[in-house]
Protein backbone atom coordinates (compact mmCIF):
# COMPACT_ATOMS: atom_id res chain seq x y z
CA UNK A 1 0.00 0.00 0.00
CA UNK A 2 1.45 3.17 -0.94
CA UNK A 3 2.13 5.54 1.53
CA UNK A 4 0.46 8.93 1.70
CA UNK A 5 3.34 10.90 1.93
CA UNK A 6 4.54 9.65 -0.99
CA UNK A 7 1.51 9.73 -2.94
CA UNK A 8 1.61 13.73 -1.89
CA UNK A 9 5.33 14.13 -3.96
CA UNK A 10 4.17 12.13 -6.66
CA UNK A 11 1.10 14.91 -7.22
CA UNK A 12 3.00 17.46 -6.55
CA UNK A 13 5.49 16.86 -8.78
CA UNK A 14 2.91 15.99 -11.54
CA UNK A 15 1.41 19.55 -10.61
CA UNK A 16 4.90 21.25 -11.34
CA UNK A 17 4.92 19.30 -14.16
CA UNK A 18 1.97 20.61 -16.31
CA UNK A 19 2.71 23.92 -15.22
CA UNK A 20 6.12 23.68 -16.84
CA UNK A 21 4.70 22.06 -19.69
CA UNK A 22 1.41 24.89 -20.04
CA UNK A 23 4.36 27.90 -19.55
CA UNK A 24 5.90 26.35 -22.81
CA UNK A 25 2.81 26.39 -25.05
CA UNK A 26 1.83 29.40 -23.97
CA UNK A 27 4.92 30.94 -25.15
CA UNK A 28 5.18 28.81 -28.51
CA UNK A 29 1.82 29.77 -29.18
CA UNK A 30 3.20 33.90 -28.93
CA UNK A 31 5.55 32.84 -31.11
CA UNK A 32 3.38 31.36 -34.06
CA UNK A 33 1.09 34.20 -33.54
CA UNK A 34 3.90 36.72 -33.91
CA UNK A 35 5.27 34.76 -37.10
CA UNK A 36 1.77 34.22 -38.90
CA UNK A 37 1.33 38.48 -38.18
CA UNK A 38 4.75 38.94 -39.79
CA UNK A 39 3.16 36.66 -42.79
CA UNK A 40 0.50 38.71 -43.08
CA UNK A 41 2.42 41.85 -42.79
CA UNK A 42 4.38 40.42 -45.46
CA UNK A 43 1.13 38.91 -47.83
CA UNK A 44 -0.17 42.85 -46.89
CA UNK A 45 2.79 44.33 -48.94
CA UNK A 46 2.88 41.79 -51.40
CA UNK A 47 -1.07 42.57 -51.71
CA UNK A 48 -0.08 46.19 -52.18
CA UNK A 49 2.82 45.62 -54.66
CA UNK A 50 0.12 43.26 -57.04
CA UNK A 51 -2.53 46.20 -56.77
CA UNK A 52 0.07 48.49 -57.66
CA UNK A 53 1.50 46.17 -60.99
CA UNK A 54 -2.67 45.43 -61.85
CA UNK A 55 -3.24 49.48 -61.59
CA UNK A 56 0.20 49.64 -63.59
CA UNK A 57 -1.07 47.59 -66.18
CA UNK A 58 -4.19 49.03 -66.35
CA UNK A 59 -2.52 52.33 -67.29
CA UNK A 60 -0.60 50.25 -69.78
CA UNK A 61 -3.57 48.28 -70.97
CA UNK A 62 -5.18 51.94 -71.70
CA UNK A 63 -1.57 53.65 -72.86
CA UNK A 64 -1.50 50.63 -75.18
CA UNK A 65 -5.49 50.78 -76.44
CA UNK A 66 -4.77 54.47 -76.91
CA UNK A 67 -1.41 53.81 -78.99
CA UNK A 68 -3.37 50.98 -80.83
CA UNK A 69 -5.81 53.46 -81.87
CA UNK A 70 -3.14 55.94 -82.88
CA UNK A 71 -1.74 52.60 -84.66
CA UNK A 72 -4.68 51.97 -86.56
CA UNK A 73 -4.67 55.83 -87.39
CA UNK A 74 -1.28 55.12 -88.54
CA UNK A 75 -2.32 52.30 -90.21
CA UNK A 76 -5.01 54.13 -92.02
CA UNK A 77 -2.78 56.74 -92.80
CA UNK A 78 0.38 54.49 -94.41
CA UNK A 79 -2.76 52.41 -96.38
CA UNK A 80 -3.78 55.95 -97.98
CA UNK A 81 -0.05 56.62 -98.80
CA UNK A 82 0.67 53.02 -100.11
CA UNK A 83 -2.72 53.36 -102.44
CA UNK A 84 -1.17 56.24 -103.78
CA UNK A 85 2.09 55.41 -104.01
CA UNK A 86 1.28 52.20 -105.77
CA UNK A 87 -0.77 54.67 -107.97
CA UNK A 88 1.93 56.83 -108.73
CA UNK A 89 4.48 53.89 -108.84
CA UNK A 90 1.49 52.29 -111.44
CA UNK A 91 1.84 55.91 -113.28
CA UNK A 92 5.68 55.32 -113.33
CA UNK A 93 5.62 51.76 -114.66
CA UNK A 94 3.31 53.32 -117.47
CA UNK A 95 5.56 56.25 -118.24
CA UNK A 96 7.98 53.82 -118.23
CA UNK A 97 6.90 51.17 -120.24
CA UNK A 98 6.21 54.22 -123.14
CA UNK A 99 9.37 54.89 -123.01
CA UNK A 100 10.58 51.28 -122.62
CA UNK A 101 8.13 50.53 -126.04
CA UNK A 102 10.23 53.37 -127.77
CA UNK A 103 13.34 52.46 -126.76
CA UNK A 104 12.47 48.61 -128.32
CA UNK A 105 11.67 50.09 -131.21
CA UNK A 106 14.62 51.73 -131.72
CA UNK A 107 16.38 48.09 -130.70
CA UNK A 108 13.79 46.60 -133.53
CA UNK A 109 15.87 48.06 -136.23
CA UNK A 110 18.35 46.52 -138.00
CA UNK A 111 21.02 47.64 -140.81
CA UNK A 112 22.41 44.95 -143.43
CA UNK A 113 24.54 45.20 -146.84
CA UNK A 114 26.80 43.97 -149.08
CA UNK A 115 28.94 46.05 -151.29
CA UNK A 116 32.12 45.27 -153.71
CA UNK A 117 34.01 47.99 -155.31
CA UNK A 118 37.05 47.81 -157.64
CA UNK A 119 38.81 48.55 -160.36
CA UNK A 120 40.66 46.34 -163.03
CA UNK A 121 43.20 47.16 -166.14
CA UNK A 122 44.55 45.26 -168.54
CA UNK A 123 48.34 45.15 -169.09
CA UNK A 124 48.60 47.85 -170.84
CA UNK A 125 46.65 49.95 -168.00
CA UNK A 126 44.15 50.46 -170.31
CA UNK A 127 40.14 49.64 -169.92
CA UNK A 128 39.14 46.33 -170.04
CA UNK A 129 36.68 43.91 -170.18
CA UNK A 130 35.29 42.02 -167.46
CA UNK A 131 32.58 40.51 -165.64
CA UNK A 132 30.96 36.86 -164.63
CA UNK A 133 28.91 36.91 -167.92
CA UNK A 134 31.50 38.08 -170.39
CA UNK A 135 30.93 34.81 -172.48
CA UNK A 136 28.46 34.29 -175.26
CA UNK A 137 26.99 31.99 -172.66
CA UNK A 138 26.32 34.57 -170.39
CA UNK A 139 23.20 35.51 -172.47
CA UNK A 140 21.41 32.73 -171.30
CA UNK A 141 22.78 32.37 -167.79
CA UNK A 142 25.87 30.96 -168.35
CA UNK A 143 29.01 32.63 -165.61
CA UNK A 144 32.09 31.93 -164.97
CA UNK A 145 34.43 32.69 -162.10
CA UNK A 146 33.88 36.31 -160.90
CA UNK A 147 37.40 36.28 -158.78
CA UNK A 148 39.72 38.91 -160.20
CA UNK A 149 37.36 39.09 -163.08
CA UNK A 150 34.98 42.51 -161.61
CA UNK A 151 35.31 46.12 -162.40
CA UNK A 152 32.03 47.63 -160.83
CA UNK A 153 30.71 49.26 -157.49
CA UNK A 154 27.46 47.39 -156.41
CA UNK A 155 25.65 48.32 -153.12
CA UNK A 156 22.48 46.58 -151.28
CA UNK A 157 21.32 48.82 -148.24
CA UNK A 158 19.05 46.73 -146.39
CA UNK A 159 17.25 48.77 -143.36
CA UNK A 160 14.62 46.10 -141.18
CA UNK A 161 12.20 46.70 -138.39
CA UNK A 162 11.10 43.85 -136.18
CA UNK A 163 8.60 43.62 -133.51
CA UNK A 164 7.07 40.79 -130.90
CA UNK A 165 4.44 42.20 -129.44
CA UNK A 166 2.79 40.08 -126.13
CA UNK A 167 0.17 37.89 -128.02
CA UNK A 168 3.42 36.72 -129.32
CA UNK A 169 2.96 37.93 -133.03
CA UNK A 170 5.75 38.91 -135.04
CA UNK A 171 6.10 41.72 -137.36
CA UNK A 172 9.32 42.65 -140.02
CA UNK A 173 9.11 45.24 -142.58
CA UNK A 174 12.34 45.43 -145.13
CA UNK A 175 13.19 47.78 -147.32
CA UNK A 176 16.27 47.55 -149.53
CA UNK A 177 18.04 50.35 -151.48
CA UNK A 178 20.27 48.97 -154.85
CA UNK A 179 22.74 51.05 -157.17
CA UNK A 180 25.44 49.44 -159.92
CA UNK A 181 27.91 51.14 -161.13
CA UNK A 182 30.61 50.84 -163.75
CA UNK A 183 32.41 54.31 -163.37
CA UNK A 184 34.95 54.90 -161.14
CA UNK A 185 34.01 58.77 -160.63
CA UNK A 186 32.95 59.54 -156.91
CA UNK A 187 29.87 61.31 -158.11
CA UNK A 188 27.73 59.19 -160.64
CA UNK A 189 24.30 60.43 -160.22
CA UNK A 190 24.06 60.96 -164.19
CA UNK A 191 24.37 57.56 -164.27
CA UNK A 192 23.04 55.95 -161.42
CA UNK A 193 20.77 52.91 -161.39
CA UNK A 194 19.58 53.41 -157.82
CA UNK A 195 16.67 51.62 -157.24
CA UNK A 196 14.23 50.30 -154.57
CA UNK A 197 14.61 46.74 -155.05
CA UNK A 198 12.37 44.99 -151.82
CA UNK A 199 9.47 46.71 -150.02
CA UNK A 200 7.73 44.42 -147.67
CA UNK A 201 5.79 43.69 -144.75
CA UNK A 202 5.22 40.05 -142.62
CA UNK A 203 3.42 39.11 -140.15
CA UNK A 204 4.46 36.10 -138.02
CA UNK A 205 3.70 33.91 -135.17
CA UNK A 206 -0.41 35.43 -135.40
CA UNK A 207 -2.02 33.85 -131.92
CA UNK A 208 -5.24 33.01 -134.18
CA UNK A 209 -3.32 30.52 -136.46
CA UNK A 210 -3.62 26.71 -134.98
CA UNK A 211 -2.29 24.18 -137.11
CA UNK A 212 0.23 23.87 -139.84
CA UNK A 213 -0.20 27.72 -139.91
CA UNK A 214 0.40 28.19 -136.24
CA UNK A 215 4.32 29.18 -136.89
CA UNK A 216 3.44 30.49 -140.22
CA UNK A 217 4.34 33.51 -141.66
CA UNK A 218 2.24 36.41 -144.20
CA UNK A 219 3.74 38.81 -146.18
CA UNK A 220 3.19 41.29 -148.93
CA UNK A 221 5.06 43.51 -150.96
CA UNK A 222 8.28 43.64 -153.16
CA UNK A 223 10.71 41.30 -152.61
CA UNK A 224 13.43 38.39 -153.41
CA UNK A 225 11.61 35.03 -152.79
CA UNK A 226 13.15 33.48 -149.34
CA UNK A 227 14.76 30.08 -149.45
CA UNK A 228 16.58 30.12 -152.43
CA UNK A 229 20.31 29.79 -153.00
CA UNK A 230 23.52 30.83 -155.18
CA UNK A 231 26.84 30.10 -156.00
CA UNK A 232 28.57 33.26 -154.97
CA UNK A 233 31.75 32.69 -156.38
CA UNK A 234 30.26 32.12 -160.14
CA UNK A 235 27.84 35.63 -158.98
CA UNK A 236 24.55 32.91 -159.74
CA UNK A 237 21.76 32.28 -158.25
CA UNK A 238 20.39 28.91 -158.41
CA UNK A 239 16.94 29.99 -158.45
CA UNK A 240 15.88 33.28 -158.22
CA UNK A 241 12.05 34.80 -158.12
CA UNK A 242 11.41 38.09 -157.38
CA UNK A 243 8.42 40.72 -157.94
CA UNK A 244 5.49 42.50 -156.08
CA UNK A 245 2.92 40.36 -154.44
CA UNK A 246 2.04 38.06 -151.02
CA UNK A 247 1.99 34.82 -149.58
CA UNK A 248 2.50 32.89 -146.36
CA UNK A 249 6.40 31.12 -145.54
CA UNK A 250 6.64 28.13 -143.13
CA UNK A 251 3.27 26.17 -143.20
CA UNK A 252 4.47 23.47 -141.04
CA UNK A 253 2.42 20.29 -141.89
CA UNK A 254 4.38 17.81 -139.48
CA UNK A 255 7.95 17.43 -138.11
CA UNK A 256 9.80 17.09 -141.57
CA UNK A 257 7.45 18.75 -144.20
CA UNK A 258 6.72 22.47 -144.58
CA UNK A 259 5.91 24.76 -147.16
CA UNK A 260 5.87 28.32 -148.94
CA UNK A 261 3.40 29.51 -151.11
CA UNK A 262 3.61 32.76 -153.05
CA UNK A 263 2.10 35.25 -155.55
CA UNK A 264 4.14 37.12 -157.77
CA UNK A 265 3.53 39.58 -160.54
CA UNK A 266 6.35 41.23 -162.88
CA UNK A 267 6.34 43.04 -166.15
CA UNK A 268 7.24 42.29 -169.53
CA UNK A 269 7.15 45.73 -171.25
CA UNK A 270 5.34 46.96 -174.18
CA UNK A 271 4.10 45.48 -177.22
CA UNK A 272 3.26 48.57 -179.71
CA UNK A 273 1.15 46.19 -182.11
CA UNK A 274 -0.92 45.94 -179.81
CA UNK A 275 -0.79 48.76 -177.38
CA UNK A 276 -0.33 46.92 -173.92
CA UNK A 277 1.82 46.58 -171.18
CA UNK A 278 2.32 42.67 -170.50
CA UNK A 279 2.04 41.61 -167.14
CA UNK A 280 3.30 38.20 -166.07
CA UNK A 281 2.14 36.69 -162.80
CA UNK A 282 3.37 33.45 -160.62
CA UNK A 283 2.37 31.23 -158.94
CA UNK A 284 4.46 29.27 -157.06
CA UNK A 285 4.80 26.76 -153.67
CA UNK A 286 8.59 25.73 -151.81
CA UNK A 287 8.33 22.36 -150.19
CA UNK A 288 11.04 21.27 -147.94
CA UNK A 289 11.61 18.02 -146.18
CA UNK A 290 14.76 17.06 -144.58
CA UNK A 291 17.84 17.82 -146.89
CA UNK A 292 15.57 17.96 -149.90
CA UNK A 293 13.66 20.92 -151.47
CA UNK A 294 10.82 20.77 -154.55
CA UNK A 295 10.00 23.37 -155.90
CA UNK A 296 7.02 24.42 -158.59
CA UNK A 297 5.78 27.08 -160.27
CA UNK A 298 3.45 28.14 -162.70
CA UNK A 299 3.33 31.57 -165.03
CA UNK A 300 0.73 32.96 -167.21
CA UNK A 301 1.14 36.57 -168.96
CA UNK A 302 -1.91 37.31 -170.92
CA UNK A 303 -1.58 38.59 -174.52
CA UNK A 304 2.19 38.15 -174.39
CA UNK A 305 1.68 35.67 -177.21
CA UNK A 306 1.57 38.83 -179.52
CA UNK A 307 4.75 39.37 -179.02
CA UNK A 308 7.12 38.91 -181.93
CA UNK A 309 10.78 37.32 -181.53
CA UNK A 310 12.84 38.94 -185.00
CA UNK A 311 15.38 36.11 -186.59
CA UNK A 312 15.84 34.46 -189.92
CA UNK A 313 12.02 33.21 -189.44
CA UNK A 314 10.27 34.97 -186.80
CA UNK A 315 8.26 33.03 -183.26
CA UNK A 316 6.31 34.42 -181.63
CA UNK A 317 6.57 34.52 -177.46
CA UNK A 318 4.88 31.85 -175.14
CA UNK A 319 2.24 33.39 -172.86
CA UNK A 320 2.28 30.53 -170.33
CA UNK A 321 5.12 27.80 -168.43
CA UNK A 322 5.92 25.64 -165.75
CA UNK A 323 9.00 25.93 -163.78
CA UNK A 324 9.94 23.36 -161.49
CA UNK A 325 13.33 22.84 -159.40
CA UNK A 326 14.89 19.53 -157.07
CA UNK A 327 17.32 20.88 -154.37
CA UNK A 328 19.72 18.64 -151.97
CA UNK A 329 21.28 20.82 -149.40
CA UNK A 330 23.51 18.37 -147.56
CA UNK A 331 26.21 18.86 -144.47
CA UNK A 332 28.74 17.29 -145.71
CA UNK A 333 31.43 17.71 -148.72
CA UNK A 334 29.08 15.10 -151.24
CA UNK A 335 28.84 12.62 -148.45
CA UNK A 336 33.12 12.39 -148.39
CA UNK A 337 34.48 14.41 -145.48
CA UNK A 338 33.41 17.49 -143.60
CA UNK A 339 32.05 20.74 -145.43
CA UNK A 340 28.72 21.30 -147.46
CA UNK A 341 27.01 20.89 -150.87
CA UNK A 342 23.89 21.89 -152.80
CA UNK A 343 22.65 20.80 -155.64
CA UNK A 344 19.48 21.57 -157.68
CA UNK A 345 18.50 19.82 -160.86
CA UNK A 346 15.78 22.44 -162.34
CA UNK A 347 13.49 22.44 -165.92
CA UNK A 348 11.56 25.10 -167.20
CA UNK A 349 9.13 24.83 -170.19
CA UNK A 350 7.35 27.94 -172.33
CA UNK A 351 7.84 31.19 -169.86
CA UNK A 352 9.43 28.63 -167.21
CA UNK A 353 12.40 28.26 -169.75
CA UNK A 354 14.28 31.02 -168.14
CA UNK A 355 15.28 28.67 -165.19
CA UNK A 356 17.58 30.74 -163.13
CA UNK A 357 15.64 34.10 -163.11
CA UNK A 358 12.12 32.58 -162.91
CA UNK A 359 9.44 34.64 -164.80
CA UNK A 360 12.21 37.66 -166.14
CA UNK A 361 12.44 37.24 -169.94
CA UNK A 362 9.52 37.31 -171.64
CA UNK A 363 10.93 36.78 -174.94
CA UNK A 364 10.79 32.79 -174.89
CA UNK A 365 8.24 30.64 -176.72
CA UNK A 366 5.40 28.55 -175.66
CA UNK A 367 7.57 25.68 -176.85
CA UNK A 368 10.74 26.85 -174.99
CA UNK A 369 12.73 23.80 -172.93
CA UNK A 370 15.19 24.08 -170.66
CA UNK A 371 17.24 21.88 -168.04
CA UNK A 372 19.81 23.14 -165.55
CA UNK A 373 21.97 21.22 -163.26
CA UNK A 374 23.64 23.40 -160.62
CA UNK A 375 26.37 22.28 -157.74
CA UNK A 376 28.73 23.06 -155.49
CA UNK A 377 30.93 22.34 -152.14
CA UNK A 378 33.08 23.44 -149.63
CA UNK A 379 35.48 21.65 -147.74
CA UNK A 380 38.82 22.51 -145.75
CA UNK A 381 41.30 20.22 -146.99
CA UNK A 382 43.31 20.60 -143.95
CA UNK A 383 44.72 23.59 -141.45
CA UNK A 384 45.90 25.87 -143.83
CA UNK A 385 43.89 25.18 -147.24
CA UNK A 386 40.25 25.29 -148.47
CA UNK A 387 38.53 24.13 -151.36
CA UNK A 388 35.20 25.13 -153.36
CA UNK A 389 34.44 23.54 -156.57
CA UNK A 390 31.18 24.46 -158.83
CA UNK A 391 29.80 22.81 -161.63
CA UNK A 392 26.98 24.81 -163.59
CA UNK A 393 25.24 22.92 -166.92
CA UNK A 394 22.50 24.22 -169.57
CA UNK A 395 20.52 22.83 -172.41
CA UNK A 396 18.21 25.43 -173.51
CA UNK A 397 15.86 24.57 -177.06
CA UNK A 398 13.36 26.58 -178.95
CA UNK A 399 14.32 29.00 -176.85
CA UNK A 400 13.61 32.44 -178.84
CA UNK A 401 13.33 30.76 -182.26
CA UNK A 402 12.53 27.14 -183.20
CA UNK A 403 14.93 25.04 -183.73
CA UNK A 404 17.54 27.33 -181.70
CA UNK A 405 19.81 25.81 -179.64
CA UNK A 406 21.95 26.90 -176.27
CA UNK A 407 24.57 24.24 -174.64
CA UNK A 408 27.46 24.88 -172.04
CA UNK A 409 29.21 23.76 -169.13
CA UNK A 410 31.22 26.05 -166.61
CA UNK A 411 33.81 24.35 -164.23
CA UNK A 412 35.11 26.49 -161.41
CA UNK A 413 37.12 26.02 -158.73
CA UNK A 414 38.44 28.29 -156.19
CA UNK A 415 41.08 27.19 -153.50
CA UNK A 416 42.17 29.51 -150.22
CA UNK A 417 45.87 29.31 -148.81
CA UNK A 418 45.77 30.38 -145.18
CA UNK A 419 49.35 32.26 -144.43
CA UNK A 420 48.58 34.17 -141.50
CA UNK A 421 45.14 34.63 -139.82
CA UNK A 422 44.81 38.17 -141.70
CA UNK A 423 46.46 37.37 -144.99
CA UNK A 424 45.35 34.31 -147.49
CA UNK A 425 46.51 33.37 -151.09
CA UNK A 426 43.04 32.67 -153.14
CA UNK A 427 43.25 30.89 -156.50
CA UNK A 428 40.56 30.58 -158.92
CA UNK A 429 40.38 28.37 -162.39
CA UNK A 430 37.60 28.80 -164.54
CA UNK A 431 36.59 26.18 -167.60
CA UNK A 432 33.48 26.98 -170.08
CA UNK A 433 32.50 24.80 -172.95
CA UNK A 434 30.04 26.40 -175.09
CA UNK A 435 28.01 25.42 -178.10
CA UNK A 436 25.80 28.17 -179.44
CA UNK A 437 22.94 28.07 -182.40
CA UNK A 438 20.77 31.20 -182.33
CA UNK A 439 19.05 30.81 -185.52
CA UNK A 440 19.88 34.37 -185.67
CA UNK A 441 18.34 36.11 -183.18
CA UNK A 442 19.32 39.43 -182.17
CA UNK A 443 21.90 38.85 -185.13
CA UNK A 444 23.68 35.97 -183.23
CA UNK A 445 25.82 33.83 -184.96
CA UNK A 446 26.40 29.96 -184.27
CA UNK A 447 29.58 29.52 -182.43
CA UNK A 448 31.27 26.75 -180.26
CA UNK A 449 34.68 26.54 -178.21
CA UNK A 450 36.39 26.98 -175.02
CA UNK A 451 36.75 29.93 -172.31
CA UNK A 452 39.23 29.61 -169.51
CA UNK A 453 40.48 31.60 -166.57
CA UNK A 454 43.22 31.49 -164.00
CA UNK A 455 43.70 34.06 -160.87
CA UNK A 456 45.84 34.41 -158.25
CA UNK A 457 44.58 36.48 -155.69
CA UNK A 458 46.43 38.04 -152.25
CA UNK A 459 43.66 38.80 -149.74
CA UNK A 460 43.50 40.27 -146.28
CA UNK A 461 40.58 39.68 -143.83
CA UNK A 462 40.03 40.08 -140.38
CA UNK A 463 37.61 37.05 -140.29
CA UNK A 464 38.03 33.42 -140.42
CA UNK A 465 40.57 33.66 -142.77
CA UNK A 466 39.78 29.94 -144.22
CA UNK A 467 35.76 30.49 -144.40
CA UNK A 468 34.58 31.14 -147.94
CA UNK A 469 31.58 33.12 -146.50
CA UNK A 470 32.73 35.82 -144.25
CA UNK A 471 33.51 39.38 -145.07
CA UNK A 472 34.75 42.16 -145.23
CA UNK A 473 37.77 40.88 -147.75
CA UNK A 474 40.64 43.25 -149.77
CA UNK A 475 42.02 41.56 -152.69
CA UNK A 476 44.79 42.30 -155.33
CA UNK A 477 44.68 40.25 -157.96
CA UNK A 478 45.82 39.30 -161.20
CA UNK A 479 44.11 37.45 -163.59
CA UNK A 480 44.81 35.37 -166.80
CA UNK A 481 41.90 34.41 -169.80
CA UNK A 482 41.61 33.41 -173.42
CA UNK A 483 38.95 31.37 -175.18
CA UNK A 484 38.73 29.87 -178.69
CA UNK A 485 39.02 32.59 -181.73
CA UNK A 486 35.59 31.32 -182.69
CA UNK A 487 33.52 32.88 -180.13
CA UNK A 488 35.13 36.23 -181.18
CA UNK A 489 32.30 35.92 -184.15
CA UNK A 490 28.96 35.49 -182.16
CA UNK A 491 27.78 39.24 -181.90
CA UNK A 492 28.64 42.39 -182.89
CA UNK A 493 27.76 43.82 -180.01
CA UNK A 494 29.37 41.34 -176.99
CA UNK A 495 32.59 41.57 -175.05
CA UNK A 496 34.07 39.14 -177.22
CA UNK A 497 36.16 40.31 -180.37
CA UNK A 498 35.73 44.18 -179.36
CA UNK A 499 38.06 46.70 -179.89
CA UNK A 500 41.52 45.33 -177.92
CA UNK A 501 39.56 42.55 -176.51
CA UNK A 502 40.02 39.06 -178.57
CA UNK A 503 41.13 35.47 -178.38
CA UNK A 504 44.64 35.05 -178.18
CA UNK A 505 45.08 35.98 -173.97
CA UNK A 506 44.66 38.52 -172.05
CA UNK A 507 45.63 39.48 -168.82
CA UNK A 508 43.69 41.94 -165.99
CA UNK A 509 45.21 43.32 -162.79
CA UNK A 510 43.55 45.10 -160.12
CA UNK A 511 41.94 45.33 -156.12
CA UNK A 512 38.72 44.64 -154.89
CA UNK A 513 37.03 44.97 -151.83
CA UNK A 514 33.83 42.64 -150.49
CA UNK A 515 31.72 42.70 -146.98
CA UNK A 516 28.40 41.68 -146.05
CA UNK A 517 26.95 42.12 -142.92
Amino acid sequence: MIRKKHLALAIGLILMANTSYAETSLTSLEARLAAMEKRLQMAEKRTAAAEQRASAAEQNVATLKQQAQESQQTVSVLSQQAQQNRQETQQVLARTAAMESKSSVAQGFEFHGYARSGLIMNDAASATQSGPYLTPAGETGGAVGRLGNENNTYVELNLEHKQKLESGATTRFKVMLADGQESYNDWTGDTSSLNVRQAFVELGSLPTFNGAFKNSTLWAGKRFDRDNFDIHWLDSDVLFLAGTGGGIYDVQWNDSLKSNFSLYGRNFGDIETINNSIQSYIVSSNNFMGPFQFMLSGLRARDNDQRVNQALRSDHAGDSGMHGMLALHNDSFYGLRDGLTKTALLYGHGLGAEVKSIGSDGNLTQDASTWRLASYGVTPLNARWSFAPALLAQQSQDRYIKGDDYRWITLNARLIQEITPNFALAYEGSYQYMDLAPQGYKDRQAVSGGYYKLTFAPTFKVADIGDFFTRPEIRFFASWMDWDKSLDNYASDDAFGSSGFSAGGEWNFGVQMETWF
